[in-house]
This record gives structure tokens, C-alpha cells and sequence, in this order.
């Protein structure tokens, strides 16, 4: 796991503020894995797929289980408790038994590190 670091860029869009949080040096963060990151309560999966970074809220809409633990299989991780899946890119449920899709969020690389986006 992860903790916050001070350093926050906002920006609106739309009318929502949006922090752009460090999560990771892209260095250290091997291609096909993610990483559990929490802020101010949420918690989020960061994933890099192939060099690009895609973030996903920890939350098995099934019911209402972490995440983590899961298998990466393409572009879907799937659910260690009951075997739903999700698109990594889109957080869309792609499997039963979840039937709803996760919430997402905005990852980039800037200078090397990888950056999550949080409306606020």
C-alpha cells in the first residue's frame, strides 16, 4: 500500500475539482500488476496495463467486497470472493455475478510518476 504524499495538482472540469494525487514511481511499478492505493478513505486499485495506468475504486459491487487479491486476466480483474469481473479501463461488470460496473478514475504519468485524479 501507498500513502498520500503532500503534493496535489488541481484543476476544474466541469465544475468539479479535480486533485491529481501521486500514487507511484512508474520505475518501480512492473507492467501486468496493480497496487492498492487509499486516500482520505477510498480506497483505489491502480493498475498498469502494458504502460498505461488505469485506477478503479476497491469496491466488488457484488457485494460490497475488496478487490484486492484478485487476478488480472487481459484487461479484467477478477473478484477473489465470488469470481465477478470487471474491465480494468472501463470498470464495466463483465461477469456474474456482479451485474453493476465500478466507479473509475483518471490515471496519467507526469515526470514520472503515476497520478491519480479525485474529483472533489
Amino acid at each position: 500500500r501507498y500513502a498520500i504524499k503532500v503534493f496535489l495538482q488541481c484543476y476544474t472540469k466541469g465544475g468539479k475539482m479535480t486533485n491529481w494525487v501521486d500514487v507511484i514511481d512508474a520505475a518501480s511499478f512492473p507492467m501486468g500488476t496493480y497496487q492498492v492505493f487509499d486516500w482520505n478513505g477510498l480506497s483505489l486499485l491502480v493498475f498498469n496495463l502494458n504502460g498505461e495506468f488505469y485506477a478503479i475504486k476497491n469496491l466488488c459491487t457484488h457485494e460490497d467486497q475488496s478487490l484486492e487479491g484478485g487476478e488480472i486476466e487481459g484487461e479484467e480483474i477478477i473478484c477473489p470472493w465470488h469470481g465477478a469481473g470487471f474491465c480494468i479501463k472501463t470498470g464495466a461488470a463483465t461477469r456474474a455475478p456482479a451485474f453493476t460496473g465500478v466507479k473509475t478514475f483518471p490515471a496519467r504519468l507526469i515526470d514520472g510518476k503515476v497520478q491519480v485524479g479525485i474529483d472533489v
